[in-house]
């Protein structure tokens, strides 16, 4: 047998095609080479005038004022992860595993151009008062792409999922809606982070060793990055581990060769807080301080948060750095912020007048509850309990999450004056004439039994809801995750023994009678001991200021569920490799060897989709050749419904390592009762290849499986109703 090689580089990414609307294509910040040149002119100018101490002083994250420059302080330190964050009152929006469950890239770019606009608003308020302190500026530390490859990592929820092609979709999608489209200024700057292969350990993370293959790095943990840099991205945040040896944060081949040199990246690269302090006690990796700030500056790195740049003098002084290496660095900073317009004062950035009237409005908060309300995934509805009727006579409301603001909030949050609780939206969805009891009934992680009791209120009620779950405080980073017993990640996946215990004695109580669990967390929950225990089981992640309205929208039927799982959900924690090992040998729907209880793309509605007419023009193709694929997507119910069409594809003869599938497109569409849709497809070569061990795409002969439906492929997609249809090509 003979093979064909596509002679790529070794660190050239996936780039699938996949639908994008002209609003999506319009809004990539890109200037042109006269502003760019005029901005460097103004940066070389303000170099020439510095002296050594003041350099370094421009590269901390808190940036000193230099007054006889006019070069005012700077703070570069700002989160928006799903909302604008840590700052002034402002819309809360659904976590980001949320935003990737809703697969929905042109969502979740109108959800990014609200954050940025808020964020503008919030930057003019709080410069009018003179403060600039930590999260009041404009470069955003936001979006997190890393790939959520293990259930156990306490920051997964930060991300949006498993699948690298749904990450760097969304993820483009979001830098986009930060950045704007002006032709001159960005709106505010969007920030990938972290760069490269971080996904825990948390408790190990300042010292963390990531042993990866060429084939994993390539086909797993870069594609999103290079997605982002593709769209301007104007920060890269470099990581705290270590990758194959060397500490992320100055890693010449991962910073100037991969990133700058061979991805093209303009923007500048910002240390993860402490983590050039952590070179030398934590990685071993230098012997001074002084060492560690040059061997970070001259990998790549332009921006420290932490304090260790004060030392720039020092290490120059001592050799280990030139001035050159210095300005290299600096000028990418001062390049940001005059692309920003907020180094020099300007008359013509459109964004100054954005202001207190732009925050937080009525648009935006309906956008919260619509991007909540499509990333509610529907797991389970044993004989259609749901929707329930708002005329329901005797409700119980009960569960640790019905009234905890923590699982609405998240982490890297905003607060604003509209935080609607589950409880909260049940019961203003309800009739008047319905009785409406809420009692707790056990705590989170209390294994206290002293309100068991409260079960029996199930007896004499017609439905049950139990909200139930984790929360961030469970689940997060370290430090941050109070609750939790591994430093921010979790030791087990399953629901916690108490609420286990309380479900089956809720099932003793109520009977025959309904009960619908709700599960509040950022990860996957092990829900196969109380699967049976319960009629419908509603996944609600952490679902922002409107999460509570968007719930009751989707238990009481005024909106359609339509959410997708962007992870997997295995059945136990055993199906799990090392947590620390890094090799994704049986990770994620792509390598797993198991039967997951719910597969990654999966999602119920209260409508019935059929997939039928699927085809492709050719059967058999040559290197090169674009494949057409065509198939028909029909809404056989008499309820309006919203599906996600995804398009996954199998390499069955490769010689080397393939996954059990790949998710090469997916698209949302809106169907009425009855309606039908074609939807046509073009494979190209990208979206056919496949990483063989050297991390270099290729294509070798033979046979390839197209998967179509409203999951992703597999035994347990079908055992759960979903239809999976499947056609074959042959490439010679």
């Amino acid at each position: 047998m003979w093979q064909i090689k596509l002679k790529f580089l070794l660190f050239f990414l996936l780039s699938a095609l996949i639908f994008q609307d002209s609003t999506s294509q319009e809004m990539n910040y890109s200037p042109s080479i006269e502003i760019i040149n005029s901005f460097e002119k103004t940066a070389d100018s303000l170099l020439s005038l510095l002296t050594i101490e003041e350099k370094a002083s421009q590269m901390l994250s808190t940036s000193r004022s230099i007054p006889e420059h006019e070069i005012e302080m700077y703070n570069w330190w700002n989160e928006a992860l799903h909302g604008v964050a840590r700052s002034a009152k402002a819309t809360v929006f659904p976590q980001a595993i949320a935003m990737g469950a809703t697969f929905d890239p042109e969502l979740i770019q109108k959800t990014a151009d609200v954050i940025s606009t808020e964020a503008r608003a919030i930057y003019n308020i709080f410069d009018n008062k003179g403060m600039r302190t930590e999260y009041t500026g404009l470069t955003f530390w936001s979006p997190n792409i890393n790939i959520f490859r293990d259930p156990r990592w306490g920051r997964g929820h930060e991300t949006y999922g498993e699948d690298p092609f749904l990450t760097a979709k969304i993820g483009r999608a979001f830098v986009l809606g930060l950045q704007g489209n002006h032709y001159k200024y960005l709106k505010v700057a969007a920030g990938a982070k972290h760069f490269a292969v971080h996904s825990g350990p948390e408790a190990n993370r300042h010292s963390f060793n990531a042993k990866v293959s060429a084939q994993d790095l390539n086909e797993t943990y870069l594609p999103a990055f290079k997605e982002l840099v593709d769209a301007n991205v104007e920060i890269v945040m470099c990581a705290y581990n270590r990758l194959n040896d060397n500490p992320c944060c100055g890693s010449e081949s991962l910073l100037n060769d991969l990133l700058r040199n061979s991805w093209g990246f303009k923007g500048h690269v910002v240390s993860d807080c402490g983590a050039i302090y952590d070179i030398k006690p934590n990685h071993n990796f230098t012997t001074s301080d002084e060492e560690s700030v040059a061997y970070a500056i001259k990998g790549g790195v332009d921006l420290n948060c932490g304090s260790l740049y004060n030392l720039i003098p020092s290490a120059f002084n001592q050799g280990f750095l030139t001035e050159n290496d210095i300005d290299i660095s600096l000028k990418r900073l001062f390049m940001t912020r005059l692309k920003l317009g907020i180094l020099k004062d300007v008359n013509d950035n459109p964004f100054e007048k954005l202001n207190e009237n732009h925050i937080n409005t009525k648009e935006h908060i309906s956008l919260a509850r619509n991007v909540a309300a499509k990333s509610i995934v529907l797991l389970k509805n044993k004989n259609n309990v749901l929707p329930l009727s708002k005329s329901i006579n005797r409700l119980f409301i009960t569960g640790p999450n019905a009234a905890n603001l923590n699982t609405l909030l998240a982490n890297y949050n905003g607060l604003s004056a509209n935080i609607v609780t589950p409880l909260e939206g049940i019961a203003k969805k309800v009739s008047n004439g319905t009785i409406i009891r809420f009692n707790e009934g056990v705590g989170l992680i209390n294994n206290s039994d002293r309100q068991k009791w409260s079960t029996g209120l199930a007896s004499s009620s017609d439905v049950t809801i139990a909200v139930m779950g984790i929360s961030a405080l469970i689940e997060g980073e370290e430090g941050d995750a109070i609750s939790s017993d591994a430093n921010g990640d979790r030791n087990s996946i399953r629901l916690p023994r108490n609420q286990i215990n309380y479900l089956k004695d809720l099932r003793n109580s109520a009977g025959d009678k309904p009960i619908v669990l709700v599960i509040k967390a950022g990860s996957a929950i092990d829900l196969s001991e109380i699967s049976d225990y319960v009629d419908a089981i509603v996944y609600a992640w952490y679902l922002g200021e409107q999460g509570g309205n968007a719930l009751a929208d989707i238990i009481f039927g005024d909106v359609n569920p339509s959410g997708k799982l962007p992870i997997t959900i295995p059945e136990s924690i055993s199906h799990l490799p090392d947590y620390n090992d890094y090799s994704m040998e049986n990770r994620t729907y792509k390598f797993t060897k198991y039967k997951p209880m719910y597969p990654f793309g999966f999602g119920l509605s209260y409508s019935s989709f059929d997939y039928s007419e699927l085809f492709l023009k050719k059967n058999k193709i040559e290197i090169g050749d674009m494949i057409h694929l065509n198939f028909e997507v029909f809404n056989n119910s008499d309820i309006a419904g919203e599906e996600v069409v995804q398009v996954y594809i199998k390499d069955v003869n490769s010689s080397f390592r393939t996954p059990n599938s790949s998710l090469i497109f997916f698209k949302r569409i809106h169907l009425e009762p009855g309606e039908k849709k074609k939807i046509n497809v073009a494979l190209d070569h990208n979206m056919i290849g496949s990483f063989n061990e050297k991390g270099i795409k290729e294509i070798e002969p033979g046979i390839f499986n197209i998967f179509v439906g409203g999951s992703s492929p597999g035994d347990r997609s079908v055992e759960l109703g979903k239809e999976i249809k499947e056609v074959t090509f042959t490439v010679n």
